[in-house]
């Protein structure tokens, strides 16, 4: 009786250890932990009644005792303790919210700047574009400069040219028409008194020396007078004649002692040069063939002309005839 006085479940207190392989306590499951906490209660004091009885069966015969009164174990089990429900729901919740891992925190890097390089593609078309339009108008503004000067300015331009109408003004003041040989100050002449009859020069390449007098008056209608060293290569003698063959008030010849290769004349002007591919050349036949002219409009290709070579002036109509022809003829 006394192993039964000490089971007694009335000062019992409720197993709070662990079970093996038990899973831990979640949020809303402490309702159920308490009732699995009871039902063990219940089923320990079962079994401490049973083993009592069997106890007293055994000892009956002696003595026969009074059995006390069982203990109701739902009454003497402690009073549990519930949280309040907003816990208890806060609890829940917090339980079934699934576990997810910290993520580290981010730095953020700050955009690199990439400097791009130049697009040449389109600089170097505008530079084209602007070298080109620079070009046309330089053309442009060139050639009104050029139409705004009159042809002897041009004609001063021409590197190495010698323009009498400035320095001799004398010299070029001297035209009279007059028989046989002459006297010139410079060789071959630009200007000074001349014979009456003029050379041809319907672009004439005359194969031999011909008279001052006669070349002198061609120069006097317009002409330009290509003079070359007899001496010169005949390659180059051939490139003087493609410039002068079919083209008006334009004669060339042969010129003895000759200080340069090459000499041209208008009236009042004279360029020397070294070779018949030199430029000025061109130049100067552009700027004063027939603009040097002192009687403009006068031809080269009718009247008292000469077409005979040789240095001395043949002096046709010096008996009147050839002045009366050329009265009809209308020359000079």
């Amino acid at each position: 009786m006394s192993m039964s006085t000490q089971h007694g479940g009335g000062n019992r207190k409720p197993s709070t250890k662990a079970v093996s392989g038990a899973k831990p306590k979640q949020g809303g499951d402490e309702d159920d932990d308490l009732d699995v906490l009871e039902d063990s209660d219940v089923l320990e004091d079962s079994a401490d009644t049973s083993a009592d009885a069997a106890s007293d069966a055994s000892s009956g015969s002696t003595a026969a005792a009074p059995a006390k009164p069982k203990a109701n174990p739902r009454r003497s089990a402690p009073v549990r303790k519930t949280a309040p429900a907003g816990k208890a729901a806060a609890a829940t919740t917090a339980a079934k919210k699934p576990a997810t891992a910290t993520r580290p925190a981010v730095k953020k890097i700050a955009p690199v700047k990439v400097k791009q390089g130049l697009s040449w593609g389109p600089i170097a078309l505008f530079t084209t574009v602007g070298v080109l339009a620079l070009g046309i108008v330089g053309f442009a503004a060139y050639q009104v400069y050029e139409n705004g000067l009159g042809w002897q300015d041009r004609a001063d331009q021409i590197s190495g040219i010698k323009d009498y109408r400035k320095s001799d003004k004398a010299l070029v003041g001297q035209r009279e028409h007059v028989w046989g040989p002459q006297t010139y100050k410079l060789s071959p002449p630009v200007a000074g008194n001349h014979n009456p009859n003029w050379q041809r020069c319907l672009g004439d390449v005359y194969p031999s020396p011909i008279a001052n007098e006669h070349a002198l008056h061609s120069l006097e209608h317009g002409a330009v007078w290509i003079t070359y060293n007899p001496n010169l290569p005949a390659d180059q003698v051939e490139a003087l004649a493609k410039r002068v063959r079919g083209n008006d008030y334009m004669l060339m010849s042969p010129y003895p002692n000759l200080d340069k290769p090459i000499s041209l004349q208008a009236w009042g002007f004279q360029l020397k040069v070294d070779n018949a591919s030199d430029k000025r050349i061109d130049e100067f036949i552009k700027s004063l063939r027939q603009n040097a002219s002192l009687e403009p409009g006068t031809p080269c290709s009718k009247g008292d002309m000469i077409t005979e070579t040789g240095t001395t002036p043949h002096d046709l109509g010096k008996d009147g005839t050839g002045q009366q022809q050329q009265q009809q003829q209308g020359g000079n």
